[in-house]
Order: structure tokens, then sequence, then C-alpha cells
């Protein structure tokens, strides 16, 4: 089930916990929400929800609930599990704490060396400084402060360093539109994920682009 959290008369809270003593546990319920979750969180869980997804929903953000609700695929284990990153280095840019500390514990439990930057302006900073070839890929949330990741990306490829031009950049974010993967493309990106970060695709797009295509 799908409980929308703003509702007139009764909110997505309530009717899930009153819906949950009828059902029991065996039903799946969904809370979505327009507004900043983390409030509700403690809350919805008391109430019997067993997952909590933001708005606008995009079919990657359905798919990665309905995954979670049945716990996964055997398929999508398998494929999760080849995958070692021992020796790459990755810098995430994301202004999110909790969005970084989740990017950062995926990452690393493929054995990624992570850094991360809090904004447009400080990952641009961290790339121009580092060594050629330091990082071997960019994780860009494209909505941040001083700069946005498409600015960052743009600043990043026009600089005059070795592997500006080359070293892999990624979007994340929750626009998952053509008209917001253009503007990634456009600005100099390599490919565009999609909000909650689904580790499947973010494994394999890692792997296509650092393993599989050629770079420089």
């Amino acid at each position: 089930m799908l409980v929308d959290w703003k509702m007139p008369d009764m909110d997505g809270v309530e009717t899930t916990r009153r819906i949950r003593r009828i059902v029991g546990p065996d039903v799946t319920i969904i809370i979505i929400s327009a507004y900043d979750w983390e409030s509700i969180e403690n809350e919805a869980k008391s109430a019997g929800a067993n997952f909590l997804v933001t708005k606008p929903l995009f079919r990657s953000t359905l798919i990665s609930a309905f995954e979670r609700a049945r716990g996964g695929s055997p398929e999508d284990a398998s494929v999760s599990s080849d995958f070692d990153f021992t020796g790459k280095r990755v810098l995430v840019a994301e202004d999110n704490e909790l969005n970084a500390e989740i990017a950062r514990m995926l990452l690393q439990s493929k054995h990624f060396e992570v850094d991360v930057a809090p904004n447009g302006l400080k990952v641009t900073e961290m790339f121009v400084k580092s060594p050629v070839g330091y990082y071997d890929a960019i994780l860009m949330d494209i909505r941040m402060p001083l700069v946005d990741g498409l600015q960052a990306a743009t600043n990043i490829r026009h600089w005059e360093k070795d592997d500006a031009a080359t070293i892999p950049i990624v979007a994340m974010t929750a626009n998952a539109f053509e008209e917001d993967i253009e503007k990634s493309r456009a600005a100099g990106m390599n490919a565009h994920l999609s909000k909650p970060i689904e580790p499947r695709i973010l494994y394999s797009t890692l792997d296509r682009l650092l393993n599989g295509e050629a770079r420089g």
C-alpha cells in the first residue's frame, strides 16, 4: 500500500496505524511525502510503516521501494556482490550529510576510497588541487549551495588539468526527466543516477565507466 502523508481528516501516519491493526504484518505499507520525512520517521515506523519515500515519485524510486519490500532478488544480490573497486578513489559532492554518509557506506562496501565535498565550490577545489589521476571518478549532486553540480561539472571540464576532460562525472539527482539528463550531458557528465541511489545501478555505472570504457 502507498499512503500519502498529508491528507485531509486523517494523515498518513494515523491511516497507517489503523490499517496495520486490520491487515497485520504481512502487508507492506509505504508512506510517501513531499515534506521532510525525517521529522516523522520514528512515528511512522511505530505506526507500522515499512518504508518512507519522497515525492515527486519517479519510476526508479518506486522500483527501488518495491525491490526493498520484497527483499531484493537473488539476481540483484549476485550482481552487486561481484564488484570490487580496490585501489579506486571517488570524490562525492553532496551537501546533505545523511545522503553523503549513505553514499560513503555504499562505496566503501565495494572497497572504494572516498572523499566528500559539501558543495560545488569545494568539489572543484578538491579536484583541481589533487594530483592528476588521484580521483578515478566524481559523483556529483546537482542541487548544492554556492555552486550547483551542473556548474561545478562545467568548471571542471574546462579546467587546464590533464585529467579534467576525461575523469568520469556521474550526476546524482531526484530529477529524472529527459531534460534534466540532457542538462547533465551538456555540462560534461558521463551518466545520470536518480535518487534514492539504487546500489546495483551505482556499482554497474561505475564499473562501466572505470572498467568497461576506455578513458581519455
